[in-house]
């Protein structure tokens, strides 16, 4: 029986045990969707919502198991404390939730509608329901989403806000509940700032936030220890993407303790770019590269920008401007790969792969062999035989695996040694301010 067949059973056991003690029923939220009613992704047209068409379902099942919410989560490595909740949390009315988020003064977007934060919630059902890791819900806002995760069975939810204006409520939560919540004065954009020294929050180090919330580091092919789940800030979308890549190559920050599962919403013309494929020689780009040398990258939903509450000095909904197709936020799951390093490709050697690709897709309609041998020559034809590759193929022809083979010969390769790239590596290793 799926976990949601289970969570609305029980409410349909509360619902009748309460009517028939004469008790007040949990009062569902409005359903309907403030934003982008016509969306065919979610509801549309004359078809009933989603919760609604569950508990009809619902209805006709019979022997059904229940599921208790209150049951004793197994065991975090001793960090996760038994849960004790016996009712769904109230996600709030719409409007409310709206008039909160619009509280906020930067150029911000937030889920208020319960569609959505539903849709992220069954996409991590089995995650959720099974214990698998702690999840940190960026800059939660009004906490639609956090109530939401926590209603579909969350042993472990770390609540990551940069304001101040939310943390009030959302620490009021955190006290009714037993552990599964936990609010932290802490923007994720802003961890391991470049520098050192004291600062003030929102801005943290990593090792501070872990410390404090007792996670610790786990070998590169454990399962995820962390899930983190947001919107990412669209002021510096692309630098925050190449600011993580940086530190996953080199296990740095948050990837120093493990395989950190990334579930983001991103913009349609970022998430193209991540996707694309060689020989889009527009959209084929080092970031997106490097991306799926690390990562499975999974599109999960995309959901127009009007149906997010944007705060920004214009109002609307502050869409930026693209050249190529940008008509959607993308929820795009990323998770980094078990394999990824490899006796040739370890956290020592990252950065002159990250270099390296950088070099080559500078120009990606360049030859390849020109390149390898504008570093050591003589050695591009070699290398391109090798690896079997056509000796007049461009740098963006060149499939992310063909480059990890590419640098992984060349650093097995005498004529490459101590001859390429270390003036970039060591500006570029001194410009990343990681802890």
């Amino acid at each position: 029986m799926s976990a949601h067949s289970s969570r609305l059973l029980v409410f349909a056991v509360r619902t009748v045990h309460c009517q028939s003690s004469g008790a007040q029923p949990l009062r569902l939220a409005p359903l309907a969707r403030a934003y982008s009613i016509d969306s065919p992704t979610l509801t549309g047209g004359s078809q009933k919502p989603q919760a609604i068409q569950k508990l009809e379902k619902l209805s006709n099942s019979h022997n059904l198991t229940h599921r208790n919410l209150s049951a004793v989560a197994s065991s975090l490595k001793g960090q996760c404390r038994p849960l004790s909740r016996f009712d769904f949390l109230d996600v709030g009315a719409v409007e409310e939730n709206i008039k909160k988020a619009l509280s906020c003064r930067g150029l911000r977007r937030f889920i208020v509608n319960p569609d959505i934060a539903s849709l992220i919630a069954d996409h991590l059902d089995s995650d959720l329901s099974e214990n698998r890791a702690v999840i940190f819900e960026c800059n939660p806002g009004p906490g639609v989403l956090t109530r939401t995760l926590l209603n579909s069975g969350a042993q472990r939810v770390v609540a990551l806000e940069s304001e101040k204006t939310f943390l009030p409520d959302l620490q009021a939560l955190e006290s009714r509940l037993d552990g599964q919540l936990e609010v932290v004065h802490c923007d994720f954009f802003k961890l391991d700032p470049i520098g050192k020294g004291p600062m003030k929050p929102p801005a943290m180090y990593t090792e501070k936030l872990f410390n404090h919330l007792g996670i610790t580091e786990v070998p590169w092919t454990a399962d995820v220890p962390v899930k983190v789940i947001g919107i990412f800030s669209q002021r510096n979308e692309r630098n925050m993407l190449w600011k993580l890549v940086y530190a996953l190559y080199e296990r740095l920050s948050v990837f120093r303790y493990g395989r950190v599962e990334l579930v983001m919403f991103i913009s349609e013309k970022e998430y193209t770019k991540l996707t694309a494929n060689p020989g889009d020689l527009r959209q084929y780009q080092a970031l997106g590269v490097l991306w799926q040398m690390a990562c499975d990258i999974q599109l999960l939903h995309k959901e127009p920008w009007s149906s997010f509450v944007t705060t920004s000095k214009h109002g609307g909904p502050a869409i930026p401007r693209s050249m190529f197709t940008n008509d959607h936020l993308c929820l795009v799951r990323m998770t980094p790969r078990r394999d990824l390093f490899t006796d040739s490709l370890t956290t020592s050697n990252s950065a002159t792969l990250v270099m390296m690709i950088k070099q080559c897709l500078a120009k990606r309609k360049a030859k390849l062999v020109d390149r390898l041998n504008s570093w050591s020559p003589g050695s591009g034809q070699k290398l391109l035989k090798q690896l079997e590759l056509p000796e007049d193929i461009f740098t963006g022809h060149v499939y992310p695996e063909e480059y990890k083979q590419l640098f992984q010969a060349m650093e097995h390769s005498e004529e490459f040694l101590q001859s390429w790239l270390y003036e970039e590596i060591l500006e570029n290793t001194q410009n990343t301010g990681f802890q």
